[in-house]
């Protein structure tokens, strides 16, 4: 099995480095229908992998590309609500997470195939920024928790939308985001006993690598068409979870 896990753990870390975003979205589904990992276990794998790709992302924009003080205020926000989110999906069932989890794949496809906000017209997030800056917090920590998601792609216009970030500054933050997300969701799977960390190195280690070397190639390759291609493949997993999950209810 741990085979099967590493060869998915290539193809996602792939997808996420041509893309740049949304390898859980597709690395949950792939580990518990193809693989027959646990939901649980699906999704803290799913976890340290988004936060592990997000620090390879993140190093080139430590010195430029990001607001430390909002990456610090949503990320210590979404800290607690990882952990509530997390405590909600071990009190559902498996069936209703999946559900849940197919609904979010069809937001972040349909997220996809609308094209990037420009930056141009942004302006600094002026007077209140803190209490959108919470909110979405709250809403990220939740979604991380709950789903196993880093939520890049709900950050990203989050972030452009409530906050008036740039698109690349938002990008840059919301790789920070992600990286603290993604491990509070991992240490509150880890307490309540779903992670298993031999599958998790296994799918994790390969995603790295794949990651950094598809990212070589990407801008090669038209970034509309990766997107609208990457969202394809998302709406048709997502609809294949909704009727695998219905039948086996």
């Amino acid at each position: 099995m741990l085979l099967a896990v590493a060869a998915f753990g290539l193809l996602v870390g792939a997808v996420l480095g041509l893309v740049g975003a949304g390898g859980a979205i597709i690395a949950v589904p792939a580990l518990v229908y193809v693989v027959g990992v646990p939901v649980a276990e699906a999704m803290s794998t799913s976890l340290v992998m988004a936060a592990s790709s997000s620090v390879a992302a993140v190093l080139p924009r430590l010195r430029h590309g990001i607001n430390w003080r909002i990456a610090t205020t949503v990320g210590v926000v979404g800290i607690p609500a990882a952990f509530l989110g997390t405590a909600v999906n071990a009190a559902l069932p498996q069936p209703v997470v999946l559900l849940g989890f197919a609904t979010l794949m069809i937001v972040a496809g349909i997220q996809m195939l609308r094209p990037r906000p420009s930056a141009s017209g942004e302006r600094p997030p002026g007077r209140g920024w803190v209490w959108r800056a919470v909110l979405v917090g709250l809403a990220v920590g939740l979604l991380t928790g709950l789903l196993g998601v880093g939520g890049g792609f709900v950050i990203v216009p989050a972030l452009v939308l409530l906050l008036r970030m740039p698109i690349g500054a938002a990008i840059g933050t919301s790789l920070i985001i992600t990286i603290v997300n993604s491990i509070a969701g991992v240490i509150a799977h880890a307490g309540v006993g779903s992670v298993d960390w031999q599958i998790t190195v296994a799918f994790a280690a390969p995603a790295f690598l794949a990651s950094l070397i598809a990212a070589r190639f990407a801008t090669r390759l038209s970034g509309r068409m990766l997107q609208v291609a990457f969202a394809v493949l998302v709406l048709a997993i997502a609809l294949l979870t909704i009727v695998r999950t219905i039948l086996t209810w």
